[in-house]
């Protein structure tokens, strides 16, 4: 099949294979993420409903309507996308990893951490569940347990800068000063932007 230069050409593309072939979910879906890179959502959010009507089982389209919903700040609408998701296919870990990560922002750490172990026993490689996961120990004073799905994920990916940033507190918050500063440091050196009063903290203990 012929490569599509720019996004402009990928649409067209998408646009006439839905013209040649409206009952298929495939080529609904690869519009709507192209429009959703150009930040098309309502033109997007059509396409995914027809997607899904075509392809029911085709639970990608429930993740991105999740992501429309994340774009307009609707957090109940990411969330009951995502359990579609789940629902059209089974062991969907990506749309188990959203629902953590909507349950987290929601400062629901305990639904969190439950969404997104089922996430990780579907796919233990999934580093951003891990990463979620960690915040969400974090969040629930599960300091050790934070600490080692740190671990994890700079396993899965050293140069995961979040991780450090998400170590340097946890190290804080038991008292191990230079593995704080030690990950704080490391943090920073791959570019995150550390918290001030994070920051602050650590230099007390330099």
């Amino acid at each position: 099949m012929q490569k599509a230069k720019n996004v402009e050409e990928y649409i067209a593309m998408q646009r006439a294979s839905v013209a040649s072939n409206p009952d298929c979910g495939t080529s609904h879906y690869n519009l709507a993420v192209g429009l959703i890179g150009q930040r098309k959502f309502d033109e997007a959010e059509r396409e995914l409903h027809a997607a899904i009507d075509c392809s029911p089982n085709i639970a990608e389209a429930y993740v991105q309507l999740g992501g429309i919903c994340l774009q307009h700040g609707d957090l109940d609408g990411c969330l009951e996308y995502n359990k579609q998701a789940t629902k059209a296919r089974a062991g969907f870990f990506e749309g188990y990893g959203n629902i953590g990560f909507v349950h987290l922002q929601r400062g629901e750490a305990e639904e969190a951490i439950a969404a997104l172990k089922k996430a990780i026993s579907f796919n233990c490689k999934f580093i951003q569940a891990h990463s979620t996961l960690a915040s969400a120990y974090l969040m629930s004073g599960l300091i050790d347990e934070s600490i080692k799905a740190n671990l994890k994920v700079i396993e899965l990916d050293p140069n995961f800068a979040v991780a450090y940033n998400n170590l340097a507190i946890a190290y804080l918050e038991k008292g191990e000063y230079d593995k704080a500063v030690e990950n704080c440091d490391k943090a920073i050196k791959l570019g995150y932007e550390v918290a001030p009063e994070i920051l602050k903290e650590i230099d007390t203990h330099r």
